[in-house]
């Protein structure tokens, strides 16, 4: 099955309410050890991009390019240029594809994360986001090397990005806020590393459902 850009409309506004629907828990993680307005802040710039979107046909480049712009401009905090840069990447990488295919998905998640690398210095182990992400993007990367097929690219992406998931309790943060509580931070799941578990698992779970039919 070929899936359109224009049907992958879908997997932004999956991830739109993905976001809005896990307002109150991705604030409660971030107030153990930090300010506790991630799920407000997020879910403030997602429901924006909503807003903007429910008026106008839309593709997911196009879509994705419009959650990156909101964030970028409306929303404080580290997250927003953060995220920003991450949606921008995931639009960029497929806006000249009017079919997304493996290798297309591929390429939206690796230029992704270039794109937050290149303004974070953030690394695995530093208990942020980028402990669910670059496992979850190697993990599919590794599968579509391995010639293996869409679904399971997309499922090995989900079981590496809950495992960096887990493991950011087990860490001491040693950047942002975070960081100022030392050893306090052990045992805490990371905010950032929540949302971000939360994006691509309903990236992967919109493309399975398009695959699926």
């Amino acid at each position: 099955m070929e899936i359109s850009n224009k049907d992958a409309a879908i997997v932004v506004n999956n991830i739109i309410h993905s976001i809005k629907e896990n307002r109150e828990y991705l604030s409660e993680i971030d107030g153990a050890i930090g300010d506790g307005d991630h799920g407000i802040n997020m879910s403030k710039g997602f429901s924006m991009a909503e807003e903007i979107l429910s008026n106008e046909e839309f593709n997911m480049s196009d879509g994705f390019l419009t959650i990156s712009q909101v964030l970028m401009n409306k929303i404080g905090g580290s997250m927003g240029p953060l995220y920003g840069s991450f949606f921008r990447g995931l639009s960029m990488a497929s806006k000249k594809s009017d079919i997304i295919d493996k290798n297309v998905i591929n390429n939206m998640l690796k230029k992704a994360l270039a794109n937050l690398q290149n303004i974070s210095n953030a690394k695995v182990g530093d208990k942020t986001l980028i402990d669910v992400l670059v496992p979850a993007v190697n993990a599919y990367s590794t599968a579509i090397e391995e010639e293996k097929d869409l679904i399971t690219a997309l499922n090995s992406l989900i079981i590496a990005a809950k495992d960096g998931l887990e493991s950011t309790k087990n860490l001491v943060a040693s950047i942002g806020r975070a960081s100022r509580l030392g050893d306090r931070s052990l045992g805490h799941q990371d905010a950032g590393a929540t949302s971000c578990f939360i994006i691509l698992k309903s990236f992967c779970e919109s493309f399975i459902y398009l695959i699926q039919g």
